[in-house]
């Protein structure tokens, strides 16, 4: 294991990236410009509309308004006829206007049971909910294109947001290798002398 570590760390130590030596400085901001982009967006938009409709309903009356009812007159009309058939003599006048008393009676309370449930068509506004889809588009600033001087150079870049008139930018000192000089030209022929 040690024989292997050693020449990884050698090679790291010898590195030229092992020499560089890396700082932090501020660069003159020339110009910040927002970069905007169109986004398109979809959102549900919704409200409530008042729509008038007829709703069929049971309705209870205890009273038709009428003083006398249907059923009540057909009932003493047949409790009269049928009164008088019973009857005989003095005592047909009687059962004349006792089965007409009756008669009524029950065509009455015929009237009562009938009259006590109806069904009404009657007009109803609710309010109903309406929603649709909407698409609109948007401008939102997703960076800014920076142009700033450092050391004498002009550089850009992209940031997500403004630097104001100063960037802190990062440096990074390492040696470069130097050049090799050109090899020297191949020789030619001589100039002939004189």
């Amino acid at each position: 294991m040690k024989s292997l570590l050693l020449p990884v760390v050698t090679l790291a130590v010898l590195s030229p990236a092992a020499f560089a030596q890396g700082f932090s400085d501020s660069a003159r901001v020339l110009e910040s410009r927002p970069v905007i982009e169109r986004i398109p967006i979809k959102r549900e938009e919704c409200w409530n509309e008042q729509v008038r409709t007829y709703e069929n309903r049971t309705v209870t009356r205890t009273d038709t308004g009428a003083a006398i009812g249907p059923g009540t007159i057909l009932g003493a009309v047949i409790g009269g006829v049928a009164g008088h058939q019973v009857g005989s003599g003095r005592g047909n006048t009687a059962a004349t206007i006792a089965g007409t008393i009756a008669g009524g009676a029950i065509g009455n309370q015929v009237d009562r049971n009938n009259a006590g449930t109806t069904t009404e068509s009657v007009p109803v506004t609710r309010n109903v909910e309406k929603c649709r889809q909407v698409e609109e588009v948007r401008e939102a600033t997703v960076g800014y294109d920076v142009r700033y001087l450092y050391n004498g150079h002009e550089l850009r870049t992209r940031l997500p947001h403004d630097p104001g008139p100063r960037l802190k930018v990062a440096v990074d000192v390492r040696p470069v290798a130097p050049e090799r000089a050109p090899p020297p030209p191949p020789p030619g022929p001589r100039p002939p002398r004189y």
